[in-house]
């Protein structure tokens, strides 16, 4: 995949890079370390400038983001709540457990978005809640471009400043994407298991 990438984005530059970074978001498997890295490691032998390479991929970003926000619009909270009807006691959930995890996201969304553009996976993927919930565009849009922005910009001028040596970046990116995923998997089981033995005591 990482070979398919960089020759897509030396084929066709900044479209290139704001291409592969909209599919990103579309696809999350594709890692954005190695777009981001790569491009700015393009800008130490090509025509492309930093600062190019980041106002594409920032696009790019938005342009994946709206997409899934808008998935997550047309899902909605209450076609949730219709399948919790029907599934709901095999998973142990109910309609108040949607309707919380809606209140909250209407709380604390806009930071939520904000600082999951910073985290592997869940950047793309907190688009959809945040549809769901309604969350308003232009508030979407102007935390999803400052989340991005910042990711957007470190990575391309660390590529940038490394040169040759941008995939040594795009290693420690893994570890960092996966010690996240497993943060993450340990916070949900933790949960669950509270949730569920909260559950037993109704």
């Amino acid at each position: 995949m990482e070979s398919w990438i960089t020759d897509f984005m030396e084929q066709y530059g900044y479209f290139g890079i704001l291409m592969m970074i909209a599919l990103e978001n579309l696809f999350p498997p594709i890692p954005s370390e190695v777009i981001l890295t790569f491009g700015g490691f393009m800008t130490t032998n090509t025509n492309l400038t930093p600062l190019g390479v980041v106002t594409v991929a920032t696009l790019g970003s938005l342009l994946g983001a709206v997409v899934l926000y808008y998935i997550g619009r047309m899902l909605g909270v209450e076609r949730l709540e219709k399948l919790i009807d029907r599934w709901g006691r095999l998973l142990r959930v109910k309609k108040e457990d949607v309707r919380k995890a809606d209140k909250w996201f209407d709380t604390y969304g806009y930071w939520a978005v904000f600082l999951c553009r910073m985290v592997p996976i869940v950047r793309s993927l907190i688009s959809i809640p945040a549809g769901m919930s309604n969350m308003k565009l232009v508030p979407f849009l102007l935390f999803t471009t400052l989340g991005t922005l910042i990711w957007n910009t470190l990575l391309v001028y660390i590529g940038s400043a490394v040169g040759d040596n941008w995939h040594s970046i795009v290693e420690f990116m893994d570890l960092y994407s996966n010690v996240v995923l497993v943060i993450g998997i340990l916070v949900a089981v933790v949960v669950l298991v509270l949730y569920i033995r909260r559950a037993r005591k109704f």
